[in-house]
């Protein structure tokens, strides 16, 4: 489980980054998280297929977050697209899409299903088979949602060389990945440890928005094994973060130590800001786990 920054900056593009945008991927899925303006050529700058986006997820409805989000999927319609799409979004955002497709007089070419996020409230989006995706209320100056995506165990790891090495039939293979052992028609046992080995263990990425530097959410993000947290904001501003809804560096490292996250994430940096490595030093005196993100990385959760 991974998560690729496409965008980490407040505003629009200045300083050659961009606004925010990330992809979370779970077992071959790319989750979509925000889609600032541009997001579509950073996917395809960094390698994020959009025929495996099943889901996208806009926290609020403050351009960043989601001016890239009509033209990404007017491209996904024009490039052949089949598969559903779900999208994730406060209500608006509905009407926002209907009014581009309704003055082209266009059809998307693929099922396109829009789930509105509940106002004020937490609720699980998706729950499937190898991850589910819940959201939560922050405190920014408008509605505005965080998420929590939870990557599930699949069960123990085949190895299909060994397997076939003690004759093991193919039907048996799902079997063996729930830890069975298996007995021959000769009589002799093969442990599961022969021919298996521990699958991928249960992750928690928790997303946290655009937010005010708070506790109230704290419930839903105990114990992340990597939190995002926006600093929008050096400690030196921390009244105009406060003034405006936003956070600082080293109140996301406080945040992340009440959380009892194992690693944190910091993005969402003005464009005020030209270096970047002031806000990963704020942070680390108080977290020592953190990363000041930078476009185009990768970060194991």
């Amino acid at each position: 489980m991974k998560v690729t920054i496409l965008g980490n900056n407040s505003a629009l593009p200045a300083f050659g980054r961009h606004p925010t945008a990330q992809a979370v991927t779970v077992y071959g899925d790319h989750l979509l998280l925000d889609c600032g303006e541009g997001t579509q050529i950073q996917m395809q700058r960094y390698g994020i297929k959009w025929r495996s986006v099943p889901h996208i997820f806009i926290s609020h409805m403050h351009g960043d977050h989601y001016f890239g989000l009509p033209g990404l999927i007017n491209s996904m319609s024009l490039l052949g697209r089949t598969t559903p799409l779900h999208v994730y979004a406060p209500p608006a955002m509905q009407a926002i899409m209907d009014i581009v497709q309704g003055v082209a007089e266009s059809e998307l070419c693929f099922p396109y299903y829009f789930h509105p996020l509940p106002e004020g409230s937490a609720a699980t989006l998706v729950d499937n088979e190898s991850y589910s995706v819940k959201c939560f209320p922050v405190e920014h100056r408008i509605p505005c949602h965080g998420f929590v995506i939870e990557r599930k165990t699949r069960g123990r790891k085949l190895l299909p060389e060994k397997a076939r090495e003690y004759e093991i039939p193919a039907a048996f293979y799902d079997r063996l990945k729930q830890g069975e052992d298996y007995t021959r028609k000769d009589g002799l046992l093969v442990k599961n440890e022969w021919v298996t080995e521990d699958g991928p263990s249960p992750k928690k990425y928790a997303y946290c928005a655009d937010t005010l530097f708070t506790d109230s959410f704290l419930e839903h993000v105990k114990g992340a094994d990597t939190i995002y947290h926006e600093c929008t904001y050096l400690h030196a501003d921390v009244a105009k973060a406060d003034a405006r809804f936003h956070s600082t560096a080293r109140q996301a490292a406080e945040f992340a130590v009440m959380a009892n996250a194992k690693q944190l994430l910091l993005g969402h940096y003005s464009s005020k800001y030209k270096d970047l490595e002031p806000f990963r030093e704020e942070a680390a005196e108080v977290f020592a786990n953190v990363h000041a993100t930078v476009e185009g990385a990768a970060y194991e959760v």
